[in-house]
């Protein structure tokens, strides 16, 4: 009995673990990639590494009437490509 709760507890900290690593999805992280995205510029490291950790949140901003335009371009998917990220199939 005495080793499940022990066992519990460890799941019960591992979750929480793993939810404080989720990404918090924020456009605003993306404002670096503006003139990349606008102009077809090189990406900065800044902008690639911001790409790499938004990833996770680019089809809810596709689905985003006010972020579509921005996000859904193919300049944009350029970006995402020239950092090595791939744009995810929404």
């Amino acid at each position: 009995m005495w080793w499940s709760l022990v066992v519990a507890a460890m799941v019960v900290l591992a979750a929480a673990r793993g939810a404080t690593a989720a990404v918090a999805c924020s456009p605003v992280q993306l404002s670096s990639c503006v003139s990349a995205i606008r102009s077809a510029t090189q990406p900065s490291k800044l902008c690639c590494a911001k790409i790499k950790e938004q990833r996770p949140c680019l089809c809810q901003y596709m689905k985003n009437p006010a972020l579509k335009p921005y996000v859904n371009t193919p300049n944009a998917r350029k970006v995402a490509s020239t950092c090595g990220t791939p744009f995810p199939k929404c």
